[in-house]
């Protein structure tokens, strides 16, 4: 069993989240292939697909009993393959390299824990080995979700691409709408309108100040502080008339600490103040998607076990951006995030570093077979 052979499968199949890119393959191409893979070495396989054609993973290989089990996590979506360098789906070989649309993000990271979970399982275990390779990761990890509504274990790792360091936190984020509200008129009886972007403006202004206000806050020692920007505007139907209102898009990045409710709080205190004192300003504020930021207990089992395989001192780090660690946290699993190094998730040129892709097979080996004897 070949870690590199395993990947280079992988990234042939083509899983392009479609809620990311419509049209994309989705994931049941590739679920097909890791179901066969999975029974040809004695997992009993679980397809969780209450999306159709978004299937999620889930290989079991069950302990002799009076063990603790573990659970690996990564996820087999993709972003697209539009404007990559070179045929995204065709893996090359160079320079100690392989090049892929996913090689990095994260594909290289399911053929590590898949190799591994096969090698640990080769002898006995008193603990089971669960493997879930979930879907749609790239866009609302409603994968990880369905999983854990099936599943759980007494620890976990996620493998998203870490740099093989061993990534302990990591922020959230939660997204708003704020509608300013004006008021329609012709361009020339400017006493009869309310310009809601110019209000808006208003707005906009004091979220700058917030951000400067939260950079000055109180920091995490490993991510620093939360931040907040303006991701998208839309106003107006025409140049002669005063628009009637302006939408605001906004993402509030938070720290470990930082409630959903919290972000809540400080934009309506915001928006409360600017009605208070900008003539006929007026506003509403809506929650979106909120998910929670992650930080691990660094003296938790999982964690010590796997650091004793990595057989030099570890490189401790945070993620400024999310992953489905939160998920598991939230339900009750103990987990950290940690995989390979290379560069270009996202981007038009992508590749893993092999020799990281054998050095993190190699320690999730260990760790497994440690933590689940």
């Amino acid at each position: 069993m070949n870690p590199r052979d395993l990947l280079a499968d992988l990234v042939s199949i083509d899983s392009v989240n479609p809620d990311l890119v419509p049209g994309g393959a989705g994931e049941s191409a590739i679920a097909d292939f890791l179901t066969g893979w999975f029974r040809e070495r004695g997992f009993e396989v679980h397809r969780l697909e209450h999306r159709t054609g978004r299937p999620s993973i889930v290989a079991v290989h069950k302990g002799t009993g009076g063990g603790k089990s573990v659970m690996l996590n990564g996820h087999v979506d993709t972003v697209g393959l539009a404007g990559y360098d070179g045929d995204p789906l065709e893996p090359r070989v160079e320079d100690g390299r392989m090049y892929g649309r996913g090689t990095f993000d994260m594909k290289g990271g399911i053929a590590a824990m898949m190799v591994a979970a096969a090698r640990a399982t080769e002898r006995p275990l008193r603990g089971d080995v669960i493997v879930a390779c979930v879907a749609d990761e790239e866009h609302g990890s409603f994968g990880t979700e369905e999983v854990l509504e099936h599943f759980t274990a007494d620890a976990a790792i996620v493998t998203e691409p870490s740099h093989l360091e061993v990534t302990l936190a990591h922020k959230g984020f939660v997204w708003f709408d704020v509608e300013i509200e004006g008021r329609a008129a012709h361009g020339s009886r400017p006493e009869l309108g309310v310009d809601a972007i110019a209000k808006a403006g208003h707005f906009l202004v004091a979220l700058e100040q917030l951000g400067r206000d939260l950079a000055e806050g109180t920091r995490h020692h490993l991510l620093g502080t939360g931040t907040v920007h303006a991701s998208l505007i839309s106003g107006g139907e025409e140049a002669s008339t005063y628009p009637s209102a302006c939408r605001i898009t906004l993402e509030r990045r938070t720290a470990p600490g930082e409630t959903p409710q919290r972000t809540e709080d400080e934009l309506r205190a915001i928006l409360d103040h600017l009605t208070a004192t900008v003539p006929d300003f007026r506003a509403t504020l809506t929650r979106g998607l909120a998910r929670d930021p992650f930080e691990a207990d660094p003296d938790a089992e999982l964690v010590r076990t796997l650091i004793a395989h990595l057989g030099a001192p570890p490189v401790i780090r945070a993620e400024p951006f999310w992953t489905d660690c939160a998920l598991l946290d939230r339900a009750g699993i103990p987990c950290l995030l940690f995989g390979v190094d290379g560069a270009g998730a996202h981007a038009a040129t992508e590749y893993v570093d092999l020799a990281s892709l054998d050095r993190l097979t190699d320690v999730l080996t260990g760790t497994i077979t440690a933590f689940c004897s």
